[in-house]
């Protein structure tokens, strides 16, 4: 595995859910480096500012105040610029059915998103899902290099 920090921006715009994700960074065994913004229309300033050096991965919380995620994942996914950026949506539960559900996060893969964590309560339940995320984030950037 590589050894280099693996960056990671988190667009949350909730204290303890980022707070939260942190402290889950801190606990798994890969070196990580995390950025952090707190709306939609803050994630896009900071790509657009930095699509010379955009993360390895977006850990992108769906219910944000001024542009919610799935705007950010459209306009991330149509510029040129942002479009292979991985992007790892992150929500609650959805407040309808487990259709609904489904039906969402299948919009939100076909649109672009790699990978989609419902947050948790449970660190341990939480530290896991990202876990796997970031390892395999990870092992397809060694495989590519």
């Amino acid at each position: 595995m590589n050894s280099k920090q693996l960056n990671i921006l988190l667009a949350e715009d909730d204290q303890d859910d980022r707070d939260f994700f942190n402290k889950v960074l801190n606990e798994i065994p890969i070196p990580t480096h995390l950025t952090t913004v707190y709306d939609g229309e803050q994630l896009m300033d900071y790509l657009y500012k930095n699509s010379e050096h955009l993360p390895d991965v977006l850990f992108l919380d769906l219910n944000m105040p001024r542009k919610n995620g799935f705007e950010c994942l459209c306009e991330i996914k149509e510029d040129e610029n942002l479009k292979h950026l991985l992007v790892v949506m992150f929500s609650t539960s959805f407040p309808r059915d487990s259709n609904y559900e489904e039906d969402m996060i299948n919009r939100l893969m076909e649109i672009g998103a790699h990978d989609f964590i419902r947050k948790s309560d449970s660190l341990v339940q939480l530290k896991e899902l990202i876990h796997q995320v970031i390892k395999r984030v990870v092992e397809k950037e060694t495989f590519n290099e």
